[in-house]
């Protein structure tokens, strides 16, 4: 996902996307330990995801905090 489609989401949909990729990064975990997936750099890639939509929800409330305070 790309940080330009993470702009475009709401912050309820980033939230949402934050669970999602996280399962997603777990299911990942417990299949390359059990046994060695096919790719192993999807489990970097999720990982940089779940980073992105982190970082753009703490933006977004730093920015609305920022803005209550004016």
């Amino acid at each position: 996902m790309k940080y330009s489609e993470i702009k475009d989401l709401s912050n309820e949909e980033v939230v949402t996307r934050i669970q999602e990729e996280k399962a997603t990064l777990t299911k990942l975990k417990f299949a390359h330990a059990v046994s060695a997936i096919e790719n192993p750099t999807r489990i970097n890639k999720a990982r940089k995801v779940v980073a992105r939509l982190n970082t753009e929800l703490t933006q977004r409330k730093a920015k609305t905090a920022s803005e209550s305070n004016s």
